[in-house]
């Protein structure tokens, strides 16, 4: 469709607005009511321009084809100009004052030239509300555009604000009528980011100095791969703010990514090597620090053999440190004893869906969210672990979708959900079989996909048999008619979408758990298919997906290419110029294990708090203590750096150089905003360093010849580059080529298991590893909170704690009565690894029976609780079920 814009044509596409018309000619049009994110109003009036025959507002106004845009004629520009300078008459004279770049307001002003009011009359006085660690309201700039509010409910979906009073009294406010800082409000920063005045700020921007520098990068947080812009003043961050029109967030953000950012300017950051003497650890050299970590690790590997080593590599290193991680020790030491955290969270899911089709990722991009009719969201609370997918599932439930949740937690989704099977924990595997035994018996099945492409089925059926929605209830302690329910929404839906989470992997029988769900895609032909929503894991650390693609794995190297293949480690010996191990190496249980046998001399972290994280922590700090030598690398003292004879200074993400994979398999680049401080250096120098230091050159001088090296070996991602990443923005991956785009969706040709079709999986269900008994007799689930992530290391040093200080028991009201607990007492939970004590917090939230505890704070150790129990596949621990014991705490004591 053609538009003729003062005299200029543009083409624009059919369901265009004027508006969109004028940015399509590249023009400025003052839009203080109107975010791109969000459904125009055309309210504020300040964008009126004369089209055709008529003034109307731009932001609303369907272009048509050939229409004339005046944007200077004198009618609209007259009116438009006297709504900005009524509204001028009302703000204090500091409405005008804040930067441009800042302030669409002050833009608009500029614009038709306005300084001050011809309008006589009463200004605004009416406050702030500061309450809040993060949202900062001056209620007199607030022009009551409404913006703010339509970001929290259609962007966020939390409907925390809404504008109060009439007239020249209305004003944003939150709903509860309260202090901001008790409100509903997610500090997601939307209504930060949308305010055109300056009404709604952050601390950062408050300082109207300039920014002097902006760096766009990915988030270091969580595997959805958000992407920011980093502002920078006088050598720290001002603000972070999410970048308009990325593929993954789309403008949105979370209270963590957007916001905790502060810990890298701790006093207690590390920025200089910490070597052991006497017991104590002291700040020394880079020169003595690598000289020790390269005579200790010779020496053990010289005396004992290249397997008493061993590395954990980092999830949330980038993916070329996670290359020269795995090429260093198999090269530099000799062993394939290398494996990184996604043996804790998601080995299950890299099983799991490389036998089901053949890859070890998602199969479709999180966009197919956007034409889903039915999500089934299974062992995930993704508002809290994973806030912007949380608000896009959000989106499309309020745009009519329909919700399956599987959780024994009743979370935000959950409370929305049409069907909320609150399945005991453990059951898994029986619920995904019931559901897939329901859309057998009532023919919910795609019989064309699973005559000619998949193998299975009769194995299944005969299976499924077992599992009738009676069997299933009694399994799971969920109603039957709720089973039935939940699979005929799922069967019935046209896009049906699985997003699961550690809910589903991290069990005794997670793998199995992994397979049966991907039956039930299979069964609906909700895969490999046009149109398909297909399956979505939910990654927990921000590049969980990409340290396993890159080889940081004791089986496989970069790719998922088998150590056990002579031609590939045939392959990768030309080119690195050393032989390459063919006895896969130690898995991570394996590795704290072996420690304690003795078999395991020294062992190498990278960038994780393996003594807070990891299962049964007493174990792991008792394995740590058997190494004669512990090599650690991390931002903070940790409590693994604690038991490290050597410790690294490390770089934080916003201070390093590389690329990231996120949890639908898009490399992102990631740019420093700043240098790190003091001697503290990035994972890939340090690597460097101490391969120089044993007399070896790993090569790859950059980080970008390090990925290029790794494409070059890698047909999946030969396609790869910085170069082209820098050019074309994110790529999905396979990338086989670099004249084609990545696959975002998966096997629309074949699937990638050895005869090219999906497989489905005849797995019964299986106990859980943990049952309670009468000294043990409740259920503990772990998980996260939506303020804190991982261990702590970063939320606990910013604001994030003033939001939440400490961790909570989640118990059911009857079970704390019966207990003689009340909210806010103590309590301790005991289980047969362990003992803690948290704060009780009683809720419904939870079944009875149940308990539930994150394991962010160092001071409520609740993996000293957690077992060593793993799935039987992939040696994945089984957080999610731990039987304990719960007492109160005894009276003054």
């Amino acid at each position: 469709m053609r538009v003729i814009v003062d005299g200029a044509t543009v083409d624009v596409p059919e369901n265009a607005t004027v508006l969109d018309a004028v940015r399509a000619c590249g023009r400025y049009l003052p839009t203080l009511c109107y975010d791109a994110r969000l459904s125009p109003r055309g309210s504020c009036r300040t964008c009126l321009v004369r089209a055709g025959s008529r003034i109307v507002a731009a932001c609303t106004a369907p272009a048509a084809e050939g229409i004339a845009v005046q944007l200077d004629d004198p009618t609209a520009h007259q009116a438009a100009r006297g709504a900005v300078e009524l509204m001028v008459s009302e703000l204090p004279a500091r409405a005008l004052e804040i930067p441009a770049e800042r302030s669409e307001f002050v833009r608009a002003c500029a614009h038709f030239g306005i300084t001050a009011s011809n309008f006589s009359g009463a200004e605004h006085d009416r406050g702030v509300d500061h309450s809040h660690p993060y949202v900062k309201l001056d209620r007199d700039l607030c022009i009551a555009c409404g913006r703010c509010v339509a970001m929290c409910a259609e962007v966020q979906g939390t409907f925390a604000l809404e504008l109060t009073g009439r007239g020249f009294d209305t004003v944003v406010a939150p709903g509860d009528g309260g202090p901001w800082v008790s409100s509903p409000c997610v500090g997601c920063g939307g209504c930060v980011d949308s305010c055109p005045t300056g009404a709604l700020s952050e601390p950062g921007l408050l300082d109207l100095r300039p920014i002097t520098s902006t760096t766009t990068t990915t988030c270091g947080y969580c595997g959805v791969g958000c992407t920011l812009d980093v502002h920078v003043r006088d050598d720290t961050i001002a603000a972070i703010t999410p970048a308009h029109g990325a593929p993954v967030n789309r403008g949105h953000a979370c209270i963590k990514g957007r916001f905790a950012h502060t810990f890298i300017q701790a006093e207690d950051r590390l920025t200089a090597p910490l070597v052991r003497h006497n017991g104590q650890l002291v700040e020394s050299t880079w020169d003595e620090a690598l000289g020790l970590v390269a005579q200790r690790l010779a020496a053990i590997r010289d005396q004992h053999g290249p397997d008493a080593i061993a590395m954990i590599s980092s999830a949330r290193a980038t993916n070329e440190e996670n290359y020269l991680a795995q090429k260093f020790i198999r090269t530099v030491i000799g062993t394939n004893s290398i494996d990184n955290c996604s043996r804790l969270c998601h080995a299950p899911s890299a099983a799991g869906l490389t036998a089901s089709f053949g890859l070890a990722g998602g199969t479709n991009p999180l966009d197919d969210l956007d034409h889903t009719d039915c999500i089934l969201l299974a062992g995930a609370n993704p508002t809290e672990a994973h806030p912007v997918v949380g608000a896009r599932i959000k989106q499309r439930v309020l745009a009519g979708a329909r919700l399956v949740v599987i959780d024994p937690r009743r979370t935000e989704l959950a409370a929305l959900a049409d069907v909320h099977l609150q399945a005991a924990p453990g059951s898994n595997v029986a619920v995904f079989n019931g559901l897939a035994h329901l859309l057998v018996e009532e023919d919910h099945l795609d019989h064309a996909f699973l005559d000619h492409r998949t193998t299975g089925f009769d194995d299944l059926a005969t299976l499924l048999a077992d599992y009738p929605p009676e069997a299933v209830a009694a399994i799971a302690d969920v109603r039957s008619a709720d089973l039935v329910a939940a699979a005929r929404l799922f069967g019935q839906a046209q896009h049906p979408a699985i997003v699961y989470g550690l809910g589903v992997t991290e069990h005794a029988h997670g793998t199995d758990g992994v397979r049966t769900l991907a039956n039930l895609a299979i069964l609906r032909g909700a895969v490999g298919t046009t149109g398909c929503c297909g399956i979505l894991p939910l990654r927990g650390q921000n590049n969980v997906q990409g340290a396993s693609d890159m080889g940081a794995l004791p089986d496989v190297l970069p790719g998922y290419q088998h150590i056990a293949a002579p031609a590939i480690r045939a392959r990768f010996e030309r080119a690195w110029g050393r032989p390459v191990p063919e006895r896969p190496g130690l898995r991570i249980p394996q590795m704290f294990d072996a420690a304690l046998s003795g078999e395991l001399r020294a062992l190498y972290v990278i960038g994780e708090d393996i003594a807070q994280s990891d299962p049964n922590s007493g174990h792991v700090r008792a394995a740590l203590d058997a190494c004669e030598f512990v090599v650690c690398h991390d931002v903070f003292r940790s409590r693994t750096a604690e038991q490290a004879s050597v410790v690294f200074p490390a770089a934080s993400f916003l201070e390093k150089d590389g690329t990231f994979v996120n949890f639908d398999r898009r490399f992102q680049r990631v740019r420093p905003a700043l240098a790190p401080p003091g001697h503290a250096s990035d994972d890939f120098n340090v690597l460097q360093q101490v391969a120089q230091a044993m007399g070896a050159d790993l090569g790859c001088p950059t980080p970008a010849a390090a990925l290029a090296e790794c494409a070059s070996l890698t047909p999946v991602f030969a396609g790869l580059s910085h170069r082209r990443l820098e050019a074309e923005g994110p790529l999905h991956w396979p990338c086989p080529t670099s004249d084609r785009p990545g696959e975002a969706v998966l096997y629309l040709d074949r699937f990638a298991t050895p005869d090219g079709k999906a497989a489905l999986a005849a797995r019964p269900y299986l106990p859980s590893g943990e049952q309670p008994d009468a000294d043990f007799p409740f259920l503990l689930i772990t998980g996260r909170r939506l303020v804190h992530y991982n261990t702590g290391s970063m939320t606990r040093r910013t604001a994030n704690l003033e939001l939440r200080p400490a961790e909570t028991l989640e118990i059911h009201p009857s079970d704390a009565a019966r207990l003689d607990i009340t909210d806010g007492t103590d309590a301790i939970i005991t289980s047969r690894w362990g003992q803690t004590v948290l704060t009780a917090h009683l809720t419904t939230d939870v079944a009875p029976g149940q308990v539930f505890a994150a394991f962010h704070f160092p001071t409520a150790p609740v993996n000293e609780l957690t077992s060593p129990h793993t799935d039987t596949a992939t040696d994945c621990p089984e957080y999610k079920v731990t039987a304990v014991h719960i007492q109160p705490v005894a009276r003054g004591s």
